[in-house]
């Protein structure tokens, strides 16, 4: 009888070791597993698609003037896509990042709020409006900046009162609430608040290229297969389809990719 209870006794205390060896286990990889997660500095104006492509991955949104500076003083980006190639180009000089590649463009529109009456851009020069706008160092400041340089529209920033915003994100709010009647952003950004906002075509001949950049960031700690494995994700045909759900113009397919 001792016999058989000893047994028992054993195989208890092994199944609770075992037990305690699988609990250890899993809190040893619950970090590990959380670290999969990418790290996604990106472009304001691509909040609403990446969160929508990859839900999985930790984003960090805002102008890519102020993504780039946090990058450069160590912020633990693994992914980098900007509205413009300038920031992320700068990046790959300083070899910060790989090199940047092109998943998407864009084009500007005037936003209003629905039921304005401002019908054409040339409504603003007559003056005395509210006007908002990126700052001359984000993307969409400088887009603004040389559309209307090129529709030689330039004084309506002096006509009007100007607020300079850090990024699109603070234009759209800016018009949807009221607080400025008018403002230049993507049109992607005017698509996603259809409810509040009313696009106003911008002529085509005057639009600048509006290409976005990705890159890997290249630091310690970081995950740099992760990273490739995102922009790739980015520039698959779900990507792509994803992008042009939500308004964004695409690259080209090469002919190269075509053929696969």
């Amino acid at each position: 009888m001792g016999y058989f209870l000893g047994n028992a006794y054993v195989s208890i205390k092994m199944k609770r070791i075992a037990l305690a060896l699988l609990l250890a286990g899993a809190l040893v990889l619950m970090p590990a597993a959380a670290a999969q997660a990418v790290t996604v500095y990106a472009a304001s104006s691509l909040t609403n698609v990446l969160q929508d492509l990859d839900d999985s991955a930790k984003y960090s949104f805002g102008g890519s003037n102020t993504l780039q500076a946090q990058i450069e003083r160590g912020a633990p980006a693994d992914v980098f896509a900007s509205a413009s190639p300038r920031e992320a180009q700068a990046l790959y000089k300083e070899r910060r990042c790989t090199k940047p590649v092109t998943f998407a463009t864009n084009k500007l529109v005037l936003a209003v709020r629905k039921g304005s009456n401002i019908d054409s851009v040339y409504d603003l020069r007559s003056g005395g409006r509210r006007l908002s706008i990126g700052n001359p160092n984000v993307p969409i400041g400088s887009y603004t900046r040389k559309l209307l340089t090129r529709m030689h529209l330039s004084s309506i920033l002096k006509n009007n009162t100007v607020s300079n915003e850090a990024n699109v994100s603070q234009v759209v709010a800016k018009v949807g609430l009221g607080s400025a009647d008018a403002g230049f952003v993507y049109y992607t950004d005017a698509k996603a608040s259809a409810s509040r906002i009313k696009p106003v075509a911008l002529p085509r001949w005057a639009q600048p290229p509006v290409p976005y950049q990705a890159c890997v960031v290249r630091r310690s700690g970081g995950d740099g297969p992760g990273a490739s494995a995102y922009i790739k994700k980015l520039r698959s045909t779900k990507g792509r389809q994803a992008l042009h759900r939500y308004g964004f113009g695409l690259k080209p397919l090469s002919t190269a990719k075509r053929k696969r």
